[in-house]
C-alpha cells in the first residue's frame, strides 16, 4: 500500500510540475529588425566601416609610395639603406594584413555596442510578456537551434506590441 502512495505522490508531484511550466519562443532578430532605431544603428555602421577604409586606403597609399620611392631609388641606395627600406615596405605590408583581418571584428564590435541598447529595450517589453503571460521559460528561435515551436506559444508579437510596433 505504502508503494501504491509512494507512486501515487510521484507522479501527482510530476503532474503538477510540467501543469506550472510554459515554455514560449521569442524572434529578437525580427524585432530588432522592426526597431525604428535600426536605421540609425546602420548608419553609425556605415560612417564606421567608411572610417576604416580610409584609414586603410590611407595607409595602402603610404606603401605604394613608399615601394615606388625604392624602386626610383633602389640603384642609388647604399645595401643597409636598401634592407632599411625594404624591411619598411615588409612591415606596412603585414600592418595592411593586420588591419584587414582586424577589420571585421571591430566592425561586429561597434555593431555590439550599437545595438546593445536596443538589445536592451526589447528584453524589457519580453520581460513584462513573460510577467503577464506567466511564462517559465522564453528560447530565441532567431539562435538557429530551434527545431520547432508551436506558433501559439510565439510570443514575438506581443513583445512588438509591447514596444508599440507594427511588424511589416
Amino acid at each position: 500500500m505504502k508503494k501504491y502512495l509512494l507512486l501515487l505522490a510521484v507522479l501527482l508531484t510530476g503532474f503538477f510540475a510540467q501543469a506550472q511550466t510554459k515554455v514560449g519562443t521569442i524572434d529578437a532578430e525580427f524585432i530588432l529588425g522592426q526597431l525604428p532605431e535600426i536605421s540609425t544603428v546602420e548608419e553609425g555602421l556605415k560612417v564606421y566601416n567608411t572610417d576604416l577604409q580610409g584609414e586603410l586606403q590611407s595607409t595602402i597609399k603610404k606603401y605604394e609610395d613608399l615601394v615606388a620611392d625604392y624602386q626610383a631609388t633602389t640603384e642609388s641606395m647604399t645595401e643597409e639603406d636598401r634592407n632599411k627600406k625594404e624591411n619598411e615596405i615588409i612591415s606596412l605590408e603585414n600592418d595592411i594584413k593586420n588591419f584587414r583581418q582586424k577589420a571585421s571584428v571591430l566592425l561586429q564590435m561597434r555593431r555590439n555596442e550599437l545595438t546593445k541598447p536596443l538589445y536592451e529595450k526589447i528584453d524589457g517589453a519580453m520581460k513584462e510578456v513573460i510577467r503577464e503571460q506567466k511564462y517559465t521559460q522564453i528560447i530565441n528561435a532567431s539562435a538557429n537551434a530551434l527545431a520547432y515551436a508551436d506558433p501559439a506559444h510565439d510570443i514575438t508579437d506581443a513583445v512588438l506590441e509591447k514596444l508599440g510596433i507594427t511588424a511589416e
